[in-house]
């Protein structure tokens, strides 16, 4: 079986390329959202398209979310507003093939993701990791940062010199325990984790993903037979 790889990453601003596929871009960018947005399987999607007239596989709405999904929740998260400077980090088991994972979040006072991290490992060095990638994406430091009592976060802490105020007290982090929760139901829908790669890749972009997304959102208009009728494709895509 052929090995899907994942596409090169591409800056948010540049225009994501539909060219070569019979279906038209809105169609493609709602089964995207779908199947992101949603705890939905990849063979619902394929029955709520069928029953709006759109006739595919569930193997193409696979091919659409890793082509496109990335690509999309980047172009969302360059047009949402700034981020929080209170950081809520917490991390949560994952069963990935039969083995332990663990799931490192990072959330905003306001609720919005920062960002999410599949390590297989719960330590300082795994946290030190996470608070580092932070770093370098946001380009300062937070005013204070909020965890749980575990101790890889102070120890992390002090590794990378941080001068913030940080809270640690399990009650005060209920911001990011409850962002675990729509992982929770995406896992039990999904049914199992094939590896953390995919892991990775399914939760960046399902946490960029918002239900008020105009970009992925779009109205689908039908034609007279109140079917979609897709244009023929010279390279066979879907």
């Amino acid at each position: 079986m052929k090995r899907t790889t994942l596409p090169q990453r591409a800056p948010a601003t540049d225009t994501i390329s539909y060219a070569g596929y019979r279906f038209p871009p809105d169609v493609i960018s709602y089964a995207v959202w779908l199947y992101y947005r949603f705890p939905l399987s990849l063979r619902m999607v394929e029955e709520l398209l069928g029953a709006r007239g759109i006739d595919l596989t569930y193997e193409t709405v696979r091919r659409w979310s890793v082509k496109f999904g990335l690509g999309i929740a980047r172009r969302i998260r360059s047009t949402a507003l700034a981020r929080g400077d209170k950081w809520h980090l917490d991390e949560m088991v994952v069963s990935i093939n039969g083995r332990k994972h663990w799931l490192w979040r990072a959330m905003d006072q306001h609720g919005a993701a920062l960002d999410v991290l599949v390590q297989s490992r719960r330590d300082r060095h795994a946290a030190r990791r996470l608070m580092r990638k932070l770093l370098r994406k946001r380009g300062c430091a937070p005013r204070v940062l909020v965890t749980d009592k575990l101790r890889s976060y102070a120890a992390a802490n002090r590794d990378l010199g941080l001068n913030v105020e940080h809270r640690q007290h399990k009650g005060l982090n209920n911001r990011a325990e409850n962002s675990h929760q729509p992982t929770r139901v995406r896992e039990k829908v999904m049914r199992r984790c094939k590896s953390a790669r995919h892991v990775q890749r399914s939760l960046r972009s399902t946490t960029r993903l918002p239900i008020s997304s105009c970009i992925a959102v779009t109205t689908l208009t039908q034609g007279k037979s109140g079917r979609y009728a897709p244009r023929p494709s010279r390279r066979g895509k879907a």
